[in-house]
């Protein structure tokens, strides 16, 4: 799995806890162990509603249904407003909340970390440049290095050992904390980073950088197909993924990779899976009880040979993708069990500009299968050697008759 420093760098959930993207309108993300890099990610699901204030939850219950059973957002809202009551700052009534809600998904970010949060998603972030993975042992390693950025510059390779970042010891910590480390609100600013390779052990000081996230990629095969790597949903990625399916050749297959990919923004999910359906339903999703769903625009390429690749790594939006796929018949799914995050965040904005995500609601696939906890099944589950056994697959699907 790996994610960019930015997707590891999804903010604090309660000072420590997994993080998660925000999405402009909806958040459809996931952050947890494995691999994040620092090019923004975890996202939103574009299908939630507006941000409501913490502050003024308890007023607007009062317009409720008392027999309606109250959700963890607005116990969590109402734990806040109590805090603040009590002379805590935002940050802190949030945290208190969040803690008290339970909900393994919500997070809590200062204002500034919000911004830059909102501005990964938009297609840029401030880092070095570089990928990381947790391994077995607890080990942090470098599992990748963008070329053009402060890391490859500095001679840091893949499979490098990440040990301190700012003099802090990052082995057995989650990886989204480390990348946060890595990861900053202003280009120039410095970080050491202690490394380690072999026997060899040293020192570098790096200094961040604004770096451009190219969050999709696109090669061509052997055979004529053609691999499409969604890393994330960030701005842009969906017409992206349209446009690669539209410069395909006539009649090639498309092998979109979405491992490692920890979702994003939703709308931009929606839109790739326009690309490869003909209109349709893409998932339904509640929140706080009231259900709503998502559909592809009519006109896509509802013909060509599709094979989605996934792995413990796909979340959230990336999962709600490969779920339409998968239940409209459209793709044949290669790999490994999906992380299994189907929940929506909706962020409450506090009065002194800090923000609390919270769990309002879970979407599902077309066919009413939930995500949430469960993850996807591939229709081929793969170890080793994935990508091989995925082209296999699809030379063998042919071309559209």
């Amino acid at each position: 799995m790996s994610g960019p420093e930015w997707l590891s760098s999804p903010r604090r959930v309660r000072r420590g806890a997994a993080l998660t993207l925000v999405f402009a309108s909806v958040l459809a993300t996931g952050a947890a162990t494995g691999s994040w890099s620092e090019d923004p990610p975890e996202g939103r699901n574009s299908a939630a509603p507006p941000t409501r204030s913490v502050a003024s939850a308890r007023d607007r219950d009062r317009d409720r249904d008392p027999e309606r059973e109250r959700d963890p957002a607005e116990d969590a809202a109402d734990a806040a407003a109590e805090a603040m009551a009590d002379g805590k700052s935002g940050t802190e009534a949030a945290e208190d909340a969040v803690s008290r809600s339970g909900d393994r998904w919500a997070s809590v970010y200062s204002q500034g970390e919000y911004e830059e949060f909102e501005q990964a998603l938009g297609g840029a972030y401030t880092g070095v440049g570089l990928w990381a993975r947790r391994a077995a042992d607890g080990r942090i390693e470098v599992s990748k290095v963008r070329g053009d950025g402060p890391a490859a510059r500095a001679g840091i390779r893949q499979g490098d050992r990440l040990v301190t970042v700012d003099g802090h010891k990052v082995k057995g910590h989650p990886v989204t904390e480390v990348v946060s480390l890595l990861r900053g609100a202003r280009e120039g600013t410095p970080v050491e980073l202690g490394l380690e390779r072999g026997t060899r052990a040293w020192r570098t000081t790096l200094h961040r950088e604004r770096l451009s996230t190219d969050s999709v990629s696109v090669t061509r095969l052997t055979g004529g197909a053609v691999k499409i790597k969604v890393d994330a949903f960030t701005k842009g990625s969906g017409a992206a993924v349209r446009d690669a399916v539209r410069r395909a050749p006539r009649g090639a297959g498309v092998l979109l990779d979405l491992r490692g990919n920890a979702g994003g923004l939703v709308t931009e999910a929606v839109t790739a899976a326009s690309a490869l359906l003909d209109g349709g339903l893409v998932a339904t999703y509640d929140v706080r009880g009231r259900q709503r769903a998502l559909h592809a625009r009519p006109g896509g390429d509802a013909a060509r040979p599709v094979v989605a690749l996934v792995d413990g790594g796909t979340m959230s939006a990336a999962e709600l993708l490969t779920g339409a796929l998968q239940d409209r018949g459209r793709a044949v799914v290669v790999g490994s069990r999906t992380f299994g995050k189907g929940s929506v965040q909706m962020p409450s904005r506090l009065p002194d500009g800090s923000v609390a995500e919270l769990t309002v609601g879970h979407y599902r696939t077309p066919s009413g299968r939930g995500v949430d906890r469960r993850g996807i099944t591939p229709d081929l589950e793969v170890g080793g050697g994935a990508q091989e056994r995925a082209e296999t697959v699809l030379t063998g699907l042919g071309p559209p008759s």
